[in-house]
């Protein structure tokens, strides 16, 4: 089967920078999407950005300018600059993987970012 795996994240200052990292592994016939979400505590679980296999590139209004998503082969990254207290939250890969004549929707085990003082 496929698994993503994720890695990156941490404690950081207001301001400060991080890269998260995720890695589709397994059997993969193609990505058809991939992407980050994150989940503050006591909120609902929202998209941060998407990358689609034809390089389509969605972005939540509130990390526009700050975050940048981008795609090398079977792995997905998220530049988070600038980031403030409210970007705090655990972090989410997915991804939509053709896997033979299937559709798989996977999640990664998420990684928690904290931006604090």
């Amino acid at each position: 089967q496929v698994q993503l795996v994720e890695s990156g994240g941490g404690l950081v200052q207001p301001g400060g920078s991080l890269r998260l990292s995720c890695a589709a592994v397994g059997r993969i016939f193609r990505i058809n999407a991939m992407g980050w979400y994150r989940q503050a505590p006591g909120k609902e679980r929202e998209l941060v950005a998407n990358i689609t296999s034809g390089g389509s590139i969605n972005y939540a209004d509130s990390v526009k300018g700050r975050f940048t998503i981008s795609r090398d082969k079977n792995t997905v990254y998220l530049q988070m600059t600038s980031l403030k207290p409210e970007d705090t939250a655990v972090y989410y890969c997915h991804g939509n993987i053709a896997w033979y004549s299937r559709t798989l929707e996977r999640w990664g085990q998420g990684t928690l970012v904290t931006v604090s003082s």
